[in-house]
């Protein structure tokens, strides 16, 4: 305990000196974030809840917090939040349809003997909770893009305000093929690290390669990379187009 506590000193002392009060919300933000997650796992645990409309109430907050707080409300907090949730409301229709189709939710074959002991009548939905995992780890990576999309247009916008709708919005859209190959990168190795003690598990298990890729395990870290990849690469148009839209109206309204 004395390390974790070290530690979180250590990164909130970094956070301060090289954010500021920015770096500072930025830490407090990290116990927002984490007290939303575990009132929606509680909340989840009532038979009668819905696990997506939980974790799209969820999403909307970690938003908030990760964009409104630690930015504070400007437009472009605003357009990076609107992007967010276009992007989130697309993301939950098509992961809830991915996870019913691709029967990953449960538990898989490694994790039968720790199961059975436990009674599996729970009455709770594993298929929309397997959704819920997945979008609740792609909202992180989606406000950062759209806060890195939007921040930079209002940049370009405001040293050339009389830059059109269209060429703003080309300005976006190349910020974000710089930032799609970065990110989706970020997030396979991050699943993947944490995958990595499963997989020399499995080497000692004497697994073939086709056992792994086909267990339920792999299959849903998989599934989370690439919908996370997805929902960064919906999340660059839309919020290019937003911000370009809403900076060149209010120019004209001026």
């Amino acid at each position: 305990m004395n390390v974790l506590v070290w530690l979180a000193a250590i990164l909130l002392i970094l956070m301060i000196l090289i954010g500021g009060k920015k770096g500072a919300r930025s830490f407090i933000s990290l116990f927002f974030n984490f007290g939303v997650i575990m009132l929606t796992i509680f909340f989840m645990m009532d038979p009668h809840a819905n696990p997506i409309i939980l974790t799209l109430i969820a999403c909307t907050l970690i938003s908030c917090i990760n964009l409104f707080f630690i930015n504070e409300v400007n437009s472009k907090t605003k357009t990076a939040f609107l992007a967010s949730m276009i992007t989130i409301a697309i993301m939950l229709l098509f992961i809830a349809i991915v996870t019913k189709k691709t029967m990953i939710q449960g538990f898989g074959e490694e994790e039968i003997d720790e199961l059975s002991i436990f009674s599996l009548y729970i009455g709770v939905d594993f298929v929309k909770i397997g959704a819920s995992v997945i979008i609740m780890s792609t909202v992180g990576a989606i406000t950062d893009v759209a806060i890195s999309i939007t921040s930079p247009m209002r940049e370009i916008f405001n040293h050339h305000p009389s830059i059109s709708r269209k060429d703003l919005f080309a300005s976006g859209i190349s910020i974000g093929k710089d930032i799609l190959g970065s990110n989706t990168n970020t997030l396979f190795f991050a699943f993947i690290g944490g995958y990595l003690a499963l997989l020399l598990w499995f080497k000692d298990l004497s697994y073939s390669f086709g056992e792994i890729v086909n267990s339920k395990v792999f299959g849903a870290e998989m599934i989370i990379i690439l919908c996370a990849g997805i929902g960064i690469a919906l999340v660059i148009p839309i919020a290019s187009w937003i911000n370009a839209y809403f900076l060149v109206r209010r120019n004209d309204e001026t």
